[in-house]
């Protein structure tokens, strides 16, 4: 009897268990079945850093060379028979360039001063010189003048840019120009090529001619006011022309460099036969007499410029030099001045405390005689120029310092 009541105990604990699973398993499904599944939020991808990197540098030279290709210079042209063709006509830089067989880094020296025509730094760039020798041109960049040279045709470039270049400026270049075309249209045996360099040189150095005049002249004027008296104006006008003496000279060694380092360089010199090269005929070794000349004569011109500046440089320092020993000198006669002075006070400070002694109310056998007032007095002033020739003595002996042993001895 209690086996069968365990018996079925069991079973129905086992019959318990299994519904229960059932319903579970029932319950799962139904809550999957209903249950919608959610897929996890999705992140942007954004480019890589390097994707955007390249993005950015790619638009930027496309910028850049849309910019190159609608740039435009303005220039005046001269023919092979010196006249002048166009005169201020704007052409697109990159149609110049692919017509006389240019290369952005050969034309980059010569439109510097066109790309930025608003920067002050446009003064030291464009003061370096410089000629450079193509297949076929030759590129020149002498002061304010930058040209392009070829066997019949001369191309100048004109300043754009007038709110720095003056009036006067402007008269140089038309003046530059009338004589371009009178020195191309000129018959000469030169070839062209070397006749428009001559004419680009010519101007250049007369104008570092006058420039030097002018310096020179205005220095003069400052030296010779200093003589007459030392005033402060007039050494902050001498420091500004030495500035500007000193930047010209700079302007004017360069260009006598570039002379020199050209005439040493013979295969430049060959490649400046324009002429002979449109003829199929290349030149090699040393025989180039003609550019040699023509170069030699304004390189001692030139060097003449540079030596004339350097000394007026030594002029400056001269001048300089006798300032400060002029100065010096008036400093020492100043301070031996307040040395005198301070041995006569000290001097007369003695002799008044000596006869301050006598003032006070104490008895002595002066004030019983007549003449004691007399004596004190003599006395006083007997010792008065007594000490003051003493200090004024050893004064003497300090302006006469010198550097010899036996003297400086005798000081001690």
């Amino acid at each position: 009897m209690n086996r069968t009541i365990i018996q079925t105990s069991k079973a129905l604990r086992l019959a318990s268990s299994l519904q229960l699973r059932q319903i579970t398993t029932g319950l799962t499904k139904l809550v999957k079945s209903k249950t919608k599944t959610i897929p996890p939020p999705s992140i942007p991808k954004h480019p890589p850093r390097e994707t955007f990197q390249d993005l950015f540098i790619s638009k930027t030279l496309s910028v850049t060379k849309q910019h190159l290709e609608n740039e435009h210079i303005r220039c005046t042209i001269f023919d092979q028979f010196g006249n002048m063709t166009h005169h201020g006509k704007d052409i697109r830089k990159s149609e110049f360039m692919k017509q006389h067989n240019l290369v952005p880094r050969d034309f980059r020296k010569l439109s510097r001063h066109h790309q930025h025509p608003n920067t002050t730094s446009n003064i030291n760039l464009d003061i370096v010189p410089s000629i450079v020798a193509r297949q076929d041109s030759i590129l020149l960049n002498i002061l304010n003048i930058r040209a392009m040279i070829k066997h019949d045709m001369v191309v100048v470039f004109d300043n754009t840019n007038a709110n720095v270049h003056s009036g006067q400026d402007s008269y140089s270049h038309s003046t530059f120009l009338k004589e371009m075309g009178g020195k191309l249209a000129d018959s000469s045996s030169l070839p062209y090529e070397f006749r428009a360099l001559e004419a680009i040189l010519i101007s250049a150095i007369s104008n570092l001619t006058i420039e030097m005049k002018v310096h020179q002249t205005v220095l003069q004027h400052i030296l010779a006011g200093l003589d007459d008296s030392i005033e402060r104006y007039k050494l902050r006008y001498l420091l500004i022309q030495s500035k500007k003496i000193a930047q010209f000279q700079r302007k004017a060694s360069l260009i006598r460099d570039l002379l020199e380092d050209v005439l040493e360089r013979d295969d430049l010199l060959n490649d400046l036969y324009l002429t002979h090269k449109h003829q199929g005929l290349f030149r090699q070794g040393s025989n180039h007499a003609e550019v040699e000349m023509l170069l030699e004569s304004y390189y001692k011109t030139s060097d003449e410029i540079v030596q004339t500046m350097e000394n007026l440089k030594s002029q400056i320092k001269t001048t300089e030099e006798i300032i400060n020993i002029v100065l010096d000198s008036n400093r020492n006669e100043l301070m031996l001045l307040g040395l005198k002075f301070s041995t006569g006070l000290l001097s007369m400070g003695v002799v008044l405390y000596i006869s301050a002694l006598y003032g006070m109310n104490l008895e002595n056998f002066i004030e019983e005689t007549s003449g004691g007032f007399e004596v004190v007095i003599i006395v006083s002033m007997i010792g008065l120029f007594v000490l003051f020739k003493f200090g004024f003595k050893q004064l003497r002996k300090l302006e006469k310092i010198t550097m010899n042993r036996s003297e400086r001895k005798k000081l001690r």
